[in-house]
């Protein structure tokens, strides 16, 4: 029923939101990169960007990184505020736990009706982040990104509160599920590994517990939080 709500190519809007994701603070992105995130060849990028540099998206010069233009960031933004508010609803809405809510946001977030996702936005109570902590764009594509730490960079004897989690796999979030940590877990840093960097860490009703040096590196913390 929902056929006639959906973008003609949502291959265009991956696209973007990829580019949005790897692109430095100047907007710039290598081909080779996206040709990587994507999954695919250059000459498949190559193709695509084509496409992507018609409808004003980006700018393209043969050896010089990709760029996103104003309205490709904007675009783009639009894609994961729809994404972000899809995952909150499924998340808070209907019951679904934040290592399953990606897979079907991503079906989501193609419906091309704004006053869908409004509706959802409204409901929330307007959320400003995603059950992963991540920041959802506002109306106008404004990301306000907190100035969190991660879980690596943190001293011992530091404590601290989770607040968001990046590169939020299935996987990897099953795996904090199995260590009873969630957003806002309060974190007492014990002590750092010399040889591989794991972290030593006390939280809820856990004395002791390793973190490898890649967990840490995926969780995104606030210092002194009460």
């Amino acid at each position: 029923m929902f056929q006639s709500f959906f973008m003609p190519s949502q291959t265009k809007e991956n696209y973007l939101k990829a580019l949005y994701s790897l692109a430095n603070p100047a907007g710039a992105v290598l081909m080779s990169d996206l040709s990587k995130e994507m999954g695919v060849s250059t000459p498949t990028v190559n193709s695509m960007v084509k496409k992507l540099q018609e409808q004003g998206w980006v700018t393209y010069q043969k050896y010089q990184p990709l760029q996103l233009t104003e309205s490709g960031r904007r675009e783009a933004a639009r894609i994961i505020r729809k994404h972000r508010i899809a995952e909150m609803f499924l998340a808070e809405q209907m019951g679904f736990g934040w290592e399953e809510v990606h897979d079907i946001a991503e079906e989501l977030e193609h419906i091309d009706s704004e006053a869908l996702f409004e509706r959802m936005d409204a409901m929330l109570g307007r959320p400003t982040v995603d059950p992963h902590g991540s920041p959802i764009p506002d109306q106008h594509g404004v990301i306000e990104q907190p100035p969190y730490l991660k879980l690596s960079e943190v001293a011992a004897g530091e404590t601290v509160r989770l607040r968001a989690i990046t590169r939020s796999s299935t996987d990897f979030l099953r795996l904090l599920n199995s260590k009873q940590i969630k957003l806002g877990t309060k974190i007492r840093v014990l002590r750092r590994e010399p040889f591989d960097q794991s972290v030593s860490v006390a939280y809820d009703d856990f004395s002791e517990v390793m973190l490898s040096q890649e967990v840490c590196l995926r969780l995104l913390v606030e210092l002194n939080a009460g």
